[in-house]
C-alpha cells in the first residue's frame, strides 16, 4: 500500500511521519518525501489515525490523483534543490520526464492547472529559498551559491534574486533570514 503525504519537505518531515506510523502498526513501512510504503492496507480505524495524526503536525493524506501526482513532482525538485548540485545546463524537461516516466508537456499542464504557476516558477521559488538559506547561514560566496544552483553567472542569480525577492543578495544578507518561506509553504 502506498500513502501519499502532502508537505514533506526535510528528513526531520521523515522522521515525525515515521514515528507517528510507528505508534500504529507493527507491520514493516518505509517512509520517503511524500511517501510511504506500508506491506499491508492499514484497516479504516487506523488509517484515519493516521489521517488525523498528521493533520496535527501539519501534514495532509492526499487521496486525490491529480494532487499525488503533484506532491510528486514537488518532492523531486525540492530533493534536487536540497542536494545543491545543479549543472548549468540543467534540464527541467528532461529531469521531469524521465524520474516521472512521462511526457513534460503533460506534467507542466496539470502542474498549472493545479498549482496556478508553471513548475518553472516553482522550480525558480525553490531555487530563491534555498538562496536565502546559503546566505544566511554565510558559509558560501555568492559565486558557489550560483554554481551550486546552475546559474551560468553570478550575475544571473543576481538579477533573478532581485526579480523576486526586490532586494539584492547582499542587502538580504545584511537583513537577515526574517524573510524566509518555509519550502512546504511555497504554493
Amino acid at each position: 500500500m502506498i500513502l501519499y503525504v502532502k508537505n514533506m519537505v526535510c528528513p526531520r518531515c521523515i522522521l515525525a511521519v515515521e514515528q507517528t506510523l510507528a505508534k500504529l502498526t507493527d507491520l514493516p513501512f518505509k517512509v520517503t518525501l511524500g511517501e510511504v510504503a506500508i506491506e499491508k492496507a492499514l484497516p479504516e480505524k487506523d488509517l484515519q489515525t493516521f489521517r488525523e495524526s498528521l493533520q496535527t503536525l501539519g501534514f495532509e493524506l492526499l487521496d486525490d490523483q491529480r494532487q499525488k501526482q503533484i506532491e510528486k513532482i514537488k518532492n523531486l525538485l525540492v530533493t534536487l534543490i536540497q542536494k545543491g548540485e545543479l549543472e548549468e545546463h540543467f534540464s527541467l524537461s528532461v529531469y521531469l520526464g524521465k524520474a516521472l516516466n512521462k511526457e513534460y508537456t503533460n506534467i507542466s499542464r496539470l502542474f498549472s492547472e493545479v498549482e496556478g504557476m508553471t513548475i518553472e516558477q516553482y522550480f525558480i521559488l525553490l531555487k530563491m529559498e534555498k538562496v536565502k538559506e546559503w546566505l544566511a547561514y554565510d558559509e558560501l560566496t555568492l559565486s558557489e551559491i550560483a554554481w551550486k544552483l546552475g546559474y551560468s553567472s553570478t550575475a544571473h542569480l543576481s538579477a533573478q534574486f532581485k526579480k523576486m525577492t526586490g532586494l539584492t543578495p547582499s542587502h538580504f544578507k545584511k537583513t537577515g533570514n526574517s524573510r524566509r518561506t518555509s519550502l512546504d509553504k511555497i504554493v
